[in-house]
């Protein structure tokens, strides 16, 4: 093996009038609206725990620094050839695009454009260059609209991770905080690059990193935990009770496992949230979110967690129970489902904190025409809120909206069908007096943050005036 080198540089060093080139056989872009999102909601939500509107951009500086992850590159003929990384640098570039973009109109800019591309004899050329999705890059850059008929898989990839990255970007950041935003996004935010003179190096680097043994998966460790707590006599039966429900859950896609744990675990057992501002600790609602089987072994007690038969109705009726319901909502966010069709539409406006809204009032003793009222109930409230934010030019971003999802699961857990109804309208009524309903906003206008929200909206009126009228719905 020759040199290697390995070195920490800010998001500044590793983009800045660096080419980085991606093999024929690696060019697939494969990030999804899940890894868009959360890469926004870490990174904003870190910035987001320091900053104040009185600092001055100079205390930028001192803001708490973040570590993006590594890559690793395969030197060839002077050019740097992305072996690890490509999703991040790809996810990276997009967001240095919308950034220069949200700065557009603004007399003080942060210069992004050196980090995106650079020129050589007055040719303009992608920092991240791949010939096919050049066209769709320029596109993006210079805000126009750009046609996905007929593009391959990862340019139409790159341009939905784009309009991902401008409907969650978060409200707060697009205005006074954006420059102090930007300034720490390049300056404190790191990546370790990694470095190898020939493929074989690189890709053996690679896969050291990746193959060294097989490690437990948070769901593996909690699994251990609960078993080891439960008679032996029961815990044959309750192994196989959850290997069942993992298959089916790991069946339903790559994400769905952890995703199912969280919001089921949110939704019934989280009781705090952290405040959004500086030295706030995370709550149990946070550590769920991050750490779900180390945060249970210390509520254990809390939740009722102490005797064997606790360990395994947890696994036998809870699990059980949850898992299924929230399959249902996976199944209900993909396709219309009779009398479900508003988690369709909550899913289609990417609002990926409505399962564990709608897991919140369920329990495991209601009958299956209750699970159904209840999902309906709070499927159509998180409708009817989502598209008077739209409505209004407020954001449904992730982050913006986390806060007061978590405060309304607290309020509506476990609670029966017709105390469900009258807490949601509750919520309902307030909402419209603090922030707006359909009738507040007479001057309603298509913009970069709306447009794909607004077209299902028009598109909704359309199918009900034409299904009312004896037409079929298309």
């Amino acid at each position: 093996m020759r040199e290697i080198l390995g070195k920490a540089k800010t998001v500044r060093e590793l983009l800045k009038g660096v080419k980085y080139s991606i093999d024929y056989y690696q060019r697939e872009y494969k990030w999804q609206e899940k890894q868009i999102h959360e890469l926004v909601d870490d990174l904003s939500g870190k910035f987001l725990e320091e900053y104040q509107p009185s600092h001055p951009r100079s205390k930028v500086g001192d803001y708490p620094h973040y570590f993006l992850g590594s890559i690793i590159i395969s030197k060839k003929d002077s050019a740097g050839y992305i072996v690890d990384g490509q999703q991040r640098l790809t996810s990276l570039t997009l967001l240095l695009i919308l950034l220069r973009n949200l700065q557009k109109d603004r007399d003080k800019q942060v210069n992004v454009d050196e980090l995106i591309f650079s020129e050589k004899f007055g040719q303009k050329s992608f920092n991240l260059h791949v010939d096919e999705r050049t066209p769709a890059m320029e596109a993006l850059y210079d805000g126009q609209a750009f046609d996905l008929n007929g593009r391959p898989e990862s340019v139409q990839n790159l341009v939905q991770r784009y309009r991902d990255l401008e409907t969650y970007f978060p409200e707060e950041l697009r205005e006074a905080a954006l420059p102090y935003f930007i300034d720490w996004l390049l300056e404190n935010v790191h990546l370790v690059e990694i470095t190898a003179y020939s493929d074989d190096d690189a890709y053996t680097i690679f896969e050291t990193m990746n193959d060294r043994g097989l490690s437990l998966s948070p769901t593996d460790m909690l699994k251990g935990y609960l078993l080891a707590n439960i008679d032996e006599n029961k815990r044959t039966q309750a192994n196989l009770r959850w290997r069942e429900r993992i298959r089916e859950l790991n069946d339903a896609g790559k994400e769905v496992e952890p995703d199912c744990f969280k919001a089921w675990l949110r939704s019934q057992h989280s009781t705090k949230i952290r405040e959004r501002k500086k030295g706030a600790k995370a709550e149990d609602f946070d550590r769920i979110g991050t750490e779900f089987h180390r945060w249970l072994r210390d509520a254990a007690d809390t939740i009722g967690l102490r005797e064997s038969d606790d360990f395994y109705r947890f696994i036998e009726r809870d699990f059980s129970f949850y898992s299924r319901q929230y399959l249902r909502l996976a199944e209900a966010s993909e396709k219309p489902v009779a009398g479900l069709q508003h988690i369709l539409y909550n899913a289609q406006n990417g609002f990926t904190l409505q399962n564990l809204v709608l897991l919140a009032p369920l329990r495991p003793d209601d009958s299956d025409t209750v699970v159904d009222q209840k999902l309906s109930l709070v499927a159509r409230y998180i409708d009817i809120l989502l598209t008077w934010r739209l409505w209004n030019f407020r954001t449904i971003a992730y982050s913006t909206m986390q806060y007061s999802m978590a405060q309304i699961v607290f309020g509506i857990r476990g609670l029966p069908a017709d105390a469900l109804a009258k807490t949601l309208h509750e919520s309902l009524v307030n909402e419209g007096k603090e922030r707006g309903t359909f009738a507040t906003n007479d001057r309603l206008r298509l913009h970069q943050q709306n447009r794909y929200a607004l077209h299902r909206i028009l598109a909704r009126l359309t199918d009900y005036v034409e299904t009312q009228s004896g037409n079929p719905s298309r």
